[in-house]
């Protein structure tokens, strides 16, 4: 996954209007669901918690169905892109301890899938205005650069391949 640069502002309007959007339309569609089913299925004075969780379920899957049907539309780009970034960078974090155990022998792939990792938190941070670390991502990045420098690398983001995380 290449790393883009994206529009900070378009970027969080579209995030709080699906986000917005997601809450209205859980909150009214579990009550209109729940409220179908009490009148149709329940009988009087029974507890109606199954009903009202199934009008939860219902709509949470309904809200994942289209969220996943419109997840091309132009839209959602860059919503969809940072939710895709965020996962890659997941992977990546979960490998971290190996990664930089190999990364310390001086094993190029390693090298390469941390210092994409840093560049994606870096375009992360700046679009969600997590400034607070970034001292400390400079300080980890001046540390690869030299570890890259001492086994003559040269990393690019560009070059990154998820497929090589297979191999920790």
């Amino acid at each position: 996954m290449q790393l883009l640069e994206i529009d900070k502002d378009r970027y969080r309007r579209h995030l709080n209007r699906v986000i917005a959007v997601c809450i209205a339309v859980l909150a009214i569609g579990s009550l209109a669901i729940a409220q179908i089913l009490i009148a149709v299925f329940s009988e009087q004075g029974a507890n109606n918690f199954y009903w009202n969780l199934l009008g939860v379920i219902i709509t949470s899957l309904t809200i994942g169905w289209l969220l996943s049907k419109y997840r091309n539309h132009d839209f959602m780009t860059e919503v969809v892109y940072v939710w895709q970034l965020k996962q890659a960078l997941n992977k990546i974090n979960r490998k971290m301890l190996k990664l930089k155990a190999a990364g310390a022998k001086g094993n190029a792939d390693a090298l390469l899938a941390i210092h994409y990792s840093y560049a994606g938190s870096r375009l992360l941070w700046r679009l969600d205005d997590n400034t607070i670390i970034m001292d400390d991502l400079a300080i980890e990045q001046a540390k690869l650069n030299s570890l890259a420098a001492q086994y003559n690398l040269t990393l690019n983001a560009d070059d990154y391949d998820e497929a090589i995380l297979k191999q920790f």
